[in-house]
């Protein structure tokens, strides 16, 4: 079929236009006189081809497998273009568990938020922040809004009988359900992490985003923000590029030594507790990494399949 293909085409010298003896010939005498036979098309140019060919595309297709979809060529071009658009168009089927459900915990300042936002691009899963929930509560003064918001001036701890169920109904929502999520800002401690599995929302992979200290503060107390582009900047890794800029650049309120050794002292209080609760699934990843190292060790433990204790006691 391939020679047979090949023997008949046809190319148009004066503007580059194939055509095909069975297939597709032109109606006007004046082309079809000054169609030629293309350059290395003989049935011998041929067969070297295609024997090239299977010679290495065994090897080709091992390398895309993951992306590979074979069609029948042998048909008619309009019906061969739509096979190959309905494939092409269709959303890429995730490595990622199925309907992953991912935890990302961590201090303040190691990472967390950078981290889902790339999950969620890479894998469409949602991406649910405790902290923009909340804020989309009080904005759109919903109930729990509304008893939210008091607290939330004050920026005193949320209890948990408000927290929970603003994020209980979230995670319920049919693209949570349907395509996985990635949260982050929750939990924060045991009682919420029961509180999750209870509801009925246990998570398939936990990370634990392991930084010192120190690497925190150099972190947090560096960054700015730039509140006419609202550009982000950190004056040691990304620093801004004008002195026009630095010189508007602000700082979060909360972004000071003390405030953040204190939140740093209340995580690691916590999250030894929380470590035991997910023993069998958590993953600790080193965050004290640029952020591109850092996605690579959580992406790995996302492929890689659920740990054998973890499946035993599910």
């Amino acid at each position: 079929m391939l020679i047979e293909r090949a023997a008949g085409k046809r190319i148009d010298p004066k503007n580059g236009e194939i055509y095909h003896t069975t297939f597709d010939w032109p109606n006007e005498s004046s082309i079809q006189n000054r169609l030629v036979i293309p350059e290395k098309y003989t049935e011998e140019d041929l067969f070297q081809r295609l024997m090239n060919y299977n010679r290495h595309i065994e090897g080709i297709i091992d390398c895309f497998k993951a992306t590979t979809k074979k069609i029948n060529v042998d048909q008619p071009k309009g019906d061969v273009f739509n096979q190959i658009l309905d494939y092409v168009s269709r959303p890429a089927r995730s490595q990622a568990p199925i309907t992953p459900r991912i935890l990302l915990i961590g201090p303040y300042g190691s990472g967390r938020r950078t981290q889902a936002s790339a999950l969620a691009k890479k894998y469409d899963i949602v991406n649910v922040s405790t902290s923009s929930l909340i804020k989309e509560a009080i904005a759109n003064e919903t109930v729990l809004g509304l008893a939210i918001k008091p607290h939330f001036q004050r920026r005193s701890a949320i209890p948990d009988s408000l927290i929970v169920p603003l994020l209980i109904e979230r995670l319920g929502k049919l693209d949570c359900i349907s395509r996985g999520w990635v949260l982050h800002g929750f939990p924060r401690n045991r009682d919420q992490a029961e509180a999750l599995e209870r509801n009925g929302f246990a998570p398939n992979r936990v990370f634990f985003m392991d930084i010192p200290p120190d690497s925190i503060m150099e972190r947090v107390t560096l960054r700015y923000l730039d509140p006419i582009t609202g550009e982000r900047y950190h004056m040691l890794f990304n620093p801004p590029p004008t002195q026009e800029i630095r010189d508007r650049l602000t700082q979060k309120a909360n972004d000071n030594e003390a405030n953040i050794r204190t939140r740093i002292n209340v995580f690691y209080n916590n999250v030894r507790h929380m470590i035991d609760y997910y023993e069998n699934i958590g993953i600790h990843v080193n965050a004290d990494q640029d952020p591109n190292t850092v996605f690579e060790s959580i992406e790995s433990g996302i492929v890689n399949p659920i740990p054998k204790s973890y499946e035993e006691n599910s």
